[in-house]
């Protein structure tokens, strides 16, 4: 069983920044791929950004260029920095550990970010 404990969020005014941490109970960087997500009121979570066992990103559309999705491997936390942020980034965001030789999905709690225009 893993564990994710997310922290970071918060209200931030249109254009500023905040960065997202997800510490996970274990060194499991090498045998997981790890990822943010967000649900907004009404809509359904979504995929934000990810970060493969090897290192490779991806990014939804909508946050290419302003999101950067990070890990450290001596903190052994993930990060998502959050740029010029938008009213539209207003969500709760969850971390997740998916395994890539286990067919395992672990969720965070979640956090909160909301955005003022």
């Amino acid at each position: 069983q893993v564990q994710l404990v997310e922290s970071g969020g918060g209200l931030v005014q249109a254009g500023g920044s905040l960065r997202l941490s997800c510490a996970p109970s274990g060194n499991i960087f090498n045998f997981y791929n790890m990822g943010w997500y967000r649900q907004a009121p009404g809509k359904q979570r979504e995929l934000v950004a990810r970060i493969t066992s090897g290192g490779s990103t991806n990014y939804a559309d909508s946050v290419k260029g302003r999101f950067t999705i990070s890990r450290d491997y001596a903190k052994n936390t993930v990060y998502l920095q959050m740029n010029s942020l938008k009213p539209e980034d207003t969500a709760v965001y969850y971390c997740n550990a998916a395994g890539v030789l286990v067919r395992t999905n672990y969720w965070g709690q979640g956090t909160q970010v909301t955005v003022s225009s």
